[in-house]
């Protein structure tokens, strides 16, 4: 079954940065639509990123554009969300997500803080 597990989260001063992991198995990852999203405490998911199935094409939410990059390696079936830049806002719990099949990673926490 689809498995991912996410990777890289931690506590950051503003302005720092992150890089989170995302290791998927149990489905084809080479052909999935990946995302990232992310929940912060009181708040609804928010979608922060989507990368094609070869990497070639990325989406942005305006919240994440210019500071975060998503990316992939399809040879070791990993995603990843780089993050720079960070500012308290960015805090929350950020899920690694695939499409088809549907399947959520369980989560890692970014806490953005002095």
């Amino acid at each position: 079954q689809v498995q991912l597990v996410e990777s890289g989260g931690g506590l950051v001063q503003p302005g720092g940065s992150l890089r989170l992991s995302c290791a998927a198995s149990g489905f084809i990852f080479s052909s999935s639509v990946m995302r990232w999203y992310r929940q912060a405490p009181g708040k609804a998911r928010e979608f922060v990123a989507q990368i094609s199935s070869a990497g070639g094409s990325t989406v942005y939410a305006d919240s994440a554009k210019d500071r975060f990059t998503i990316s992939r390696e399809n040879s070791k079936n990993t995603l990843y969300l780089q993050m720079n830049n960070l500012r308290p806002d960015d805090t929350a719990v950020y899920y690694c997500v695939t499409i088809s099949p549907s399947g959520w990673g369980q989560g890692t926490q970014v806490t953005v803080s002095s």
